[in-house]
């Protein structure tokens, strides 16, 4: 079942192959309208019956809010009255002038979860290509959430070409990516000020992926590897041991290191730890079992998803250090 409900990109398909092809440089009214976001997220207040079968008294209760679209009426979710929404438009108009004098452009926008996540990716201008042609860009995210679940949040992003394999950037601090909690105005223009100390994290990162594209690694350190990134804590309240490895996992990325993966019989990934964290990047992106296609995007971005990818990172990184 596929719930990335509305999308739309220029150039190459997405990796669902889902979404409205748009040509290059259209102006946001397009985007917003063939990306699902030409509506607003409008506010109501919480109303309950009181009384059994619905039969009762009607009272207010003011300290929340009922979000909605305005468009369908459907409901997105319950919050608190001092919650402040980001507007579908306001993802977008972000990037106005990053596309029309910045060099950005454009290039995937769209809705989650019927509206409840609102997100716009735009290329930076900014690419790699590692040896044997392995080429990486450099994209900027900005993503909001309207139930509860996702800080309107700015962040470097990287995807592969050969795979479309996302990976976070971390930026100056380490840390990857600049949050503004809904209890706070968003302020755009703030946020780019905030960013723009942080191009420079591009060249960071250009310079370990370059390191982690020459560096060779054994069967063994492989083994190795892929058991650090793949075992994770758990609760031993119930007896259990407190680490648990994902098997199951292991062996896939292991097939995708081995060959499976694509990009992994190129110079850059074959027996190096370049390849060994794409093997953890498809996996995540592309191959872990997922409910929908919704769902896996959101988890890669967002969720468990996006904490396995940087914990494949971090990992990597330190066979280079």
């Amino acid at each position: 079942m596929h719930l990335v409900q509305s999308m739309a990109y220029v150039r190459d398909t997405p990796w669902h192959g889902l979404g409205n092809q748009l040509a290059p440089n259209q102006p946001l009214e397009v985007w917003a309208k063939q990306a699902g976001m030409n509506w607003q997220i409008e506010e109501a207040e919480v109303r309950f019956v009181a009384g059994r079968d619905g039969l009762g008294s009607i009272h207010a209760f003011p300290e929340q809010k009922v979000l909605y679209r305005s468009d369908t009426k459907e409901p997105l979710s319950v919050v608190s009255n001092r919650y402040q929404c980001v507007q579908p438009g306001e993802i977008l108009s972000f990037y106005k002038d990053l596309t029309e004098v910045g060099g950005f452009e454009l290039e995937t926008a769209g809705v989650l979860k019927g509206g409840r996540k609102l997100w716009a990716l735009a290329r930076t201008g900014q690419s790699v290509s590692l040896k044997g042609r392995d080429e990486v860009n450099g994209y900027l995210l900005l993503a909001t959430a309207c139930d509860g679940t996702l800080a309107t949040t700015a962040q470097f992003t990287s995807v592969r070409v050969v795979c479309h394999n996302t990976l976070a950037i971390a930026l100056g601090d380490n840390t990857s990516a600049i949050k503004v909690p809904h209890r706070s105005q968003f302020d755009g223009e703030a946020v780019k000020r905030q960013l723009g100390v942080a191009i420079s994290s591009w060249d960071a990162f250009m310079i370990r992926m370059k390191a982690l594209s020459e560096r060779k690694v054994r069967p063994t350190t492989a083994e190795a590897y892929f058991r650090r990134v793949l075992t994770y804590p758990t609760s031993a309240a119930d007896g259990g041991a407190p680490l648990a490895v994902n098997d199951r996992a292991i062996k896939a990325v292991q097939e995708l290191f081995a060959g499976r993966g694509k990009g992994a019989d190129m110079a850059s990934a074959s027996g190096t730890a370049w390849g060994l964290l794409n093997a953890v990047t498809q996996y995540v992106d592309h191959e872990r079992r997922s409910r929908s296609e919704d769902s896996r995007q959101d988890a890669a971005w967002f969720g468990a998803g996006a904490t396995l990818k940087q914990k494949a990172w971090d990992e990597a990184v330190r066979l280079v250090a």
